[in-house]
């Protein structure tokens, strides 16, 4: 007897993400003092985080890169244990 293996589900997301491991911070509310990250992985619409700390729904995401800082407005799309998958949003105003 074969086992049969599960088809891998579709990709969901819009965008390639590309695995960085890179520390980072994130400002859960304006005005309050960053927070330490890691960012496992990045694409032009979300990432993929772990923290430490409670991650508020909606914050500001805040990486030193050599290509130059990247400051993003994110939103929580799932979380399992220390980790979250955020999309980028885009500010109003």
């Amino acid at each position: 007897m074969t086992a049969r293996l599960k088809p891998r589900p579709a990709e969901r997301r819009g965008a390639v993400r590309q695995a960085i491991n890179r520390r980072a911070q994130y400002i859960p509310v304006p005005g309050a003092l960053p927070r330490d990250c890691l960012v496992v992985d990045l694409s032009e619409t979300g990432a993929r985080l772990y923290v430490e700390t409670p991650l508020p729904d909606v914050f500001t995401l805040l990486v030193s890169a050599e290509a130059g800082d990247i400051e993003r407005a994110c939103r929580v799309v799932w979380r399992l244990g220390g980790e979250a998958g955020v999309a980028f949003v885009r500010r109003r105003g």
